[in-house]
């Protein structure tokens, strides 16, 4: 029996490598954080109908702030629509500490608020119960 609910949330966070820079200022490409979408969006599909489920696509996707080498990013992905097959989602990703290179190679801080990189909405789709 499936448990989608509009409203369920899952979040995940992930350190970002200096391996994963691609361009310069330590930048990390925008495909990084739609693969996170997707590693959220297979949790939801879990735990809203015991299956890992298919991505079937974006309807919007906006690259606000970038993501660099070094930062913690946290990526959400919450329910909005609950069709028999579908469900839409919303999804958000946050830097949420920072690496600091201009202090030394090792240094990084914790925001004082969460700086919102990327948001999108998308669908997935789930085997018939």
């Amino acid at each position: 029996m499936s448990k989608a609910t509009i409203g369920l949330t899952v979040k995940h966070r992930r350190y970002v490598p200096y391996s994963h820079a691609h361009y310069a200022g330590n930048l990390v490409d925008g495909a990084y954080v739609l693969a996170l979408f997707g590693d959220v969006a297979t949790e939801v599909c879990i735990q809203a109908d015991g299956d890992e489920g298919l991505f079937a696509s974006y309807s919007d996707v906006q690259f606000l702030q970038p993501l660099r080498a070094g930062d913690v990013v946290e990526v959400t992905a919450t329910i909005s629509r609950v069709g028999n097959r579908s469900r839409d989602l919303d999804f958000s990703a946050y830097v949420v500490c920072r690496g600091r290179p201009d202090q030394s190679a090792s240094a990084a801080e914790v925001l004082a608020e969460p700086l919102e990189i990327t948001r999108a909405r998308g669908t997935v789709v789930v085997p018939v119960a």
